[in-house]
């Protein structure tokens, strides 16, 4: 059953789904944008302060290693020592320390930005549960990240052999060489490994960022049917928003007809447009609309001004004309003044003939 549910989830999720996800604190995240910002503050910090910090390693232990019968061997003098050696280190500490708490927290924001979920906190019986845990030790998804991991320790692997191969026909040349170069040679070998293996993993990474973002997509998809509902439900049930958009159309239509027997006319096409105006002097600039409609609303207004005695003239180019152009309950614009002057001024003529 849930098989043929999964097949129904065909389409992507909606902007409420991921955002509903989200709030629950569930974004596409991937463990590699850590791994691979902690491996860039240990770069930085080993190109940046590691040539400084072998150089005093190197200006603290060479008085033992040239001279050592002249180095004062008291008590005193050798905790100094300690204590400045341990001063280096902190030091030469300090700066991946703070770079890899600052990558640990913006691996995070770059992904995804900021979240203040309480959901992961709430307590969850799944979560103690021995028999869920082994689902999930055991599940397609576990052997996929072992499978992940594997082929990252490869590449990596095949990265750091790659870069260490050239260099080993050139350790018979360490033998001879000074504290001072020694550590030069090791820190630029350990400055070109640390970039080939930033590298890498940032090649790793886009990878895994991409695939996690489309195992997310692909988590949150939603079947045709949940998202007619969710949309009913955000906005409305068609069935009935279409009800009330007919009743409104009635009631408007019923507010216009009851308006065609004050009108002064109804210019008609003759039968598929019908526009009724009124004209009162002391109120209006010019004459308005206060009625139309097309073929059936057309003709139950030629009804109803028939009812109520309201002269009908056929004037198709005048009718169709106010029906594109002017509004129910709007002022007839300048253009048509002359026209509709012309039918109101006949019609008050033969209101004047019949008295």
């Amino acid at each position: 059953m849930a098989s043929d549910d999964d097949s129904q989830k065909t389409e992507d999720p909606t902007g409420r789904r991921l955002q509903e996800a989200r709030d629950q604190g569930q974004v596409a995240n991937s463990r590699e944008v850590n791994n691979l910002l902690m491996i860039l503050a240990l770069t930085i910090s080993v190109v940046v302060f590691g040539s400084s910090l072998a150089r005093d390693i190197t200006n603290l232990s060479l008085p033992f290693i040239e001279s050592p019968d002249q180095v004062p061997a008291d008590l005193g003098h050798l905790t100094t020592l300690g204590w400045k050696l341990m001063a280096m280190i902190l030091a030469a500490g300090a700066a991946p320390l703070v770079l890899a708490v600052l990558a640990a927290f913006g691996a995070g924001y770059l992904q995804f930005g900021f979240i203040l979920s309480g959901e992961s906190l709430m307590p969850d019986l799944d979560k103690i549960s021995p028999l869920s845990g082994l689902k999930r030790i055991f599940s397609l998804r576990s052997f996929s990240e072992f499978l992940k991991g594997l082929i990252k320790i490869a590449i990596v692997g095949g990265v750091v052999f790659w870069m260490l191969t050239p260099s080993v026909g050139d350790l018979h040349k360490l033998i001879g060489m000074e504290a001072g170069q020694l550590l030069h040679v090791i820190n630029g070998l350990i400055d070109r490994l640390l970039i080939a293996v930033f590298a890498a993993m940032l090649v790793i990474t886009v990878l895994d960022v991409l695939y996690q973002r489309y195992e997310f997509m692909k988590k949150l998809r939603m079947s045709r049917q949940e998202i007619k509902d969710e949309m009913r439900e955000s906005e409305g049930d068609p069935l009935v928003k279409s009800r009330l958009r007919q009743l409104r159309m009635e009631r408007a239509r019923k507010r216009m007809m009851a308006e065609v027997p004050k009108a002064d006319v109804v210019v008609t096409n003759p039968t598929h447009y019908a526009v009724a105006l009124r004209y009162d002097q002391m109120e209006m600039a010019s004459p308005k609309v206060v009625a139309k409609g097309v073929d059936k609303v057309a003709q139950r207004i030629r009804e109803v001004a028939a009812e109520a005695n309201v002269p009908v003239i056929e004037n198709p180019p005048l009718a169709r004309g106010l029906y594109a152009a002017v509004e129910i309950d709007q002022e007839i614009p300048p253009e048509f003044y002359k026209a509709v002057a012309e039918v109101i001024g006949y019609i008050y003529k033969l209101k004047r003939r019949k008295l």
